[in-house]
């Protein structure tokens, strides 16, 4: 996908790789060292505590309510200085599930691997109530269905997934995914790799599809969420680890508080919300993030209660089509993988 840092590497890999940094992190941990004040009280004379959250790849409108949250004030107002990091070579998950930062933008089905790992990452929020994410095209290509990726090369970034997910979009239209060419781009562009090596890719719309429109490029897209109601899943979250909830239950709520209204108010506000993500990254194209952040905002919470809420069957359906896709080794206890708890009423 193209705002995943995942090329060339397996699912099992990052699993792996998420453990041992947890075995370090436990190993290495001071439990005698001084714990920082609790946040959240309101007094003036408490030291803001200060956290750190990484991104999952550069700064985009999945972001921006962790801007404004920062900006206008609202981590300040939980007690909280929130310094936004991008994640290095190892990842945000691996970042979060050591114990290096508090809290990260991760993906339900990277939790959900990590978890069957044995790693204890929660998400605490669906950033996005619904999967946005699909496989894009240019139009002359003419692949507009499933059935339609026959013949055709795919650019992706080698995880299992990838295929197990074409085969089945495909099915439903009772095609054959092995007469599809997979090949890796890594974090190639996506409007250079379809002009030269491929013919379609994995995108989220409210980034990529966004700029075809201000490109005038028109492309094609196949959404998941058209073919199986088991792959509207949430992606991104926010998310953290269990010992952090038990250790600083009052910390993941602050800033969950913060968080939420900080979406909310690009919910409320997507025109302004994006002239402070512009002003925060002035490297990103203004033009883009204007567009896309007026697409997503109405997306964040969508037909959910409030924002952040996320439900069990949507962890459970997504675990299970996995499972059926020899993508998890076994079953995931979905009710443990995230939790609601920490949202504002």
């Amino acid at each position: 996908m193209n705002q995943k840092k995942a090329a060339g590497m397996t699912w099992r890999s990052i699993a792996a790789m998420l453990v041992f940094a947890l075995a370090l992190a436990g190993c290495g941990a001071n439990n005698n060292e001084p714990k920082a004040s609790e946040p959240g009280q309101g007094a003036a004379d408490k030291p803001l505590q200060k956290v750190q959250v990484v991104l999952d790849w550069t700064p985009n409108t999945n972001h921006t309510g962790l801007y404004v949250a920062r900006d206008k004030g609202f981590f300040k107002e939980q007690g909280l200085d929130v310094e936004i990091i991008q994640p290095g070579q190892s990842g945000a998950d691996q970042m979060v599930a050591s114990g290096n930062v508090e809290f990260g933008i991760s993906y339900q089905e990277s939790i959900t691997m990590a978890r069957i790992a044995g790693v204890p990452l929660v998400s605490i929020a669906a950033v996005i109530q619904h999967n946005t994410s699909g496989f894009a095209s240019p139009l002359d290509k003419g692949i507009d269905s499933p059935e339609k990726f026959e013949g055709k090369t795919y650019g992706g970034w080698g995880a299992p997934v990838e295929e197990a997910v074409i085969q089945s979009l495909m099915q439903e239209k009772n095609a054959d995914v092995s007469k599809v060419n997979m090949i890796s781009i890594g974090d190639s562009d996506f409007f250079t790799a379809v002009k030269r090596d491929i013919d379609f890719a994995w995108i989220y719309y409210a980034w990529t599809g966004v700029e075809a429109e201000l490109r005038g490029e028109k492309i094609n897209m196949v959404y998941l969420t058209d073919y199986s109601d088991k792959l509207d899943y949430y992606t991104p979250v926010i998310a953290t680890s269990e010992k952090l909830i038990a250790e600083k239950p009052e910390l993941v709520k602050a800033f969950t508080a913060a968080a939420a209204k900080g979406y909310q108010y690009c919910i409320d506000n997507p025109e302004d919300a994006a002239e402070i993500l512009i002003k925060a990254e002035p490297d990103l194209n203004a033009e883009l993030v204007r567009a896309s952040q007026k697409w997503l905002s109405p997306k964040y919470k969508d037909d959910a209660p409030r924002w952040g809420e996320q439900k069990l069957a949507v962890w459970e359906n997504y675990a299970s089509w996995m499972f059926d896709h020899k993508l998890l080794e076994k079953e995931l206890e979905a009710e443990k993988a995230f939790t609601n708890e920490f949202l504002p009423e």
